[in-house]
C-alpha cells in the first residue's frame, strides 16, 4: 500500500468524491490506495444516507429482475468477488463486515407465489446458480421457526450477507489508512465547470476545492446538483424503503439463514439481531416512519416467522435509495464532458455491487469507457430514440 500522503486546504485533488455512502467509499479507499490524492466530501456523517438503511444481502439472482440480464450479470460478479474483497477490506482497515455465508431461503405462501419460485429456480439454473426446491417439510428442518404454512421453499446456498453499518466503517478507515482525507459534514452546493469540463466543487460555505476528476455519488439528489453540465445528468429518483432492526435477548437462533418471501426479508447477524424490511414507495425526498409502513413488514414476516413478535425493535428507520429509469447503476465517465465520473444509481443493490464500483472508478480514471449498459449517456440515446 503507498505511504499516507499529507495535504492542505490549498492543494488540487487528484480526485474529489461527493457523496460518503457505500459507493463513494469504495471509490475513495480504491483510489487512494492505488496512490491518487483523493478526498471525500459528505453533507453529514459517513454512510448516514441510504447505505446506513441497508440489509446488507449478497443476493443476486433472488434479488435482481430476469428481464434486466446486464444487471444480473454484473450482480452475479460482484458476489463472486464479495469473500476476496471482504478480505481485503479487513486486512486494510482493521476491522470485520461481518460477511456471513449461511445461504438464504426464499419462502413461498401460496400457489402463485410457488410457481414464482420455480421462476426464479429456472433463471438460476440457466446461470449456473446452485438453488434447490424444497417442499415445506424440508424448509423447516433446515429453518424450525418457519411456520407451518409455508407452501414451497427455494435454498441458495451461495447467498451470503454482510452487516453494512461495519462496512462503511472499514471502508472509511481503509480509506483514511491509505491517505484519503474524509470530510463528513462538508456539504456539495455546486459542480465547478469550464465548458464541458468539471473542475471540482463548492462547498456549501464557500470554499471551493479542485480536482483533476470528480466522482459522484451523493444518492437520489446528484443528478440535479447545480452546475452539472446537461451532457452529464442522469435521471435519478428516491425510492423510499422503511425497515425494522430487531433483536433477541435471548441472543441468535431464530433464524439461521436470510428469510426472503415476497415483499421483504429477515436477514439474521451473529448477535442475535435481525433486520426485517423493506418496502418500495415512490413518494419523492420522504424519509418518514410510518405505522402503515411497519405494520405490512410485521404482517408479512409473521405469517412466515411467527417468533419475529417476540423480538425487540431496537430501530425503526427509513431510506431512499437512488434509482434510475432502468434501476441499473451509472459507472463511469459521461460523453462529451471530462473530468466527471459517475458512481451512483445503485437502487436496490449497492451494498452487493461494492466490489464492482470500485473497480468501475478505477478503469474510468484509466480511461476505459463504461459498458453501455452502464453507461451514464444510455438514457440520452434513449431519448433520441424514442
Amino acid at each position: 500500500m503507498p505511504a499516507k500522503r499529507d495535504h492542505t486546504p490549498n492543494d488540487t485533488f487528484d480526485l474529489l468524491v461527493a457523496g460518503g455512502g457505500v459507493a463513494g467509499l469504495v471509490a475513495a479507499w480504491r483510489a487512494a490506495r492505488a496512490g491518487r490524492s483523493v478526498c471525500l466530501l459528505d453533507r453529514g456523517a459517513l454512510g448516514a444516507g441510504a447505505s446506513d438503511v441497508a440489509a446488507g444481502m449478497l443476493a443476486p439472482v433472488t434479488e435482481a429482475d430476469p428481464r434486466e440480464p446486464a444487471l444480473l450479470e454484473l450482480g452475479l460478479e460482484a458476489a463472486q468477488r464479495w469473500p476476496g474483497f471482504a478480505e481485503e477490506l479487513e486486512a486494510d482497515a482493521g476491522q470485520g463486515v461481518a460477511l456471513r455465508r449461511t445461504g438464504s431461503l426464499v419462502v413461498a405462501r401460496d400457489r402463485d407465489e410457488a410457481e414464482a419460485l420455480d421462476r426464479v429456480r429456472e433463471v438460476a439454473a440457466g446461470l449456473g446458480v446452485a438453488m434447490e426446491r424444497l417442499l415445506p417439510s424440508a424448509a423447516r428442518r433446515l429453518e424450525p421457526a418457519l411456520a407451518p404454512t409455508v407452501r414451497l421453499a427455494l435454498h441458495a446456498p451461495d447467498d451470503h450477507s454482510v452487516d453494512p453499518r461495519l462496512v462503511i466503517a472499514a471502508l472509511a478507515e481503509a480509506a483514511r489508512r491509505a491517505g484519503a482525507v474524509l470530510r463528513p459534514g462538508g456539504e456539495v452546493a455546486e459542480v465547478l465547470a469550464v465548458d464541458q469540463r468539471v473542475t471540482g466543487l463548492r462547498m456549501a460555505s464557500g470554499e471551493r476545492l479542485a480536482a483533476t476528476d470528480t466522482v459522484l455519488a451523493l444518492g437520489a439528489s446528484a443528478g440535479d446538483l447545480p452546475g452539472l453540465p446537461p451532457a452529464a445528468r442522469v435521471p435519478l429518483r428516491p425510492v423510499k424503503g422503511q425497515l425494522l432492526r430487531l433483536r433477541d435477548h435471548e441472543g441468535p437462533g431464530l433464524v439461521e439463514r436470510t428469510v426472503r418471501f415476497e415483499g421483504g426479508y429477515l436477514v439474521p447477524r451473529a448477535d442475535g439481531r435481525y433486520v426485517l424490511g423493506a418496502t418500495q414507495e415512490e413518494r419523492g425526498f420522504d424519509t418518514t416512519v410510518t405505522a402503515g409502513g411497519i405494520y405490512e413488514l410485521l404482517r408479512d414476516a409473521s405469517e412466515l416467522v411467527p417468533g419475529v413478535l417476540e423480538l425487540e425493535v431496537e430501530e425503526a428507520i427509513a431510506g431512499l435509495r437512488p434509482a434510475t429509469p432502468d434501476n441499473a447503476p451509472v459507472l463511469g465517465r459521461p460523453d462529451g464532458v471530462d473530468g466527471l465520473i459517475w458512481a451512483g444509481g445503485h437502487h436496490r443493490n449497492g451494498i452487493l455491487l461494492t466490489p464492482v464500483t470500485g473497480d468501475a472508478v478505477l478503469r474510468a480514471l484509466d480511461g476505459e469507457r463504461p459498458p453501455p449498459a452502464f453507461a451514464p449517456g444510455r438514457f440520452a440515446r434513449s431519448e433520441a430514440l424514442a
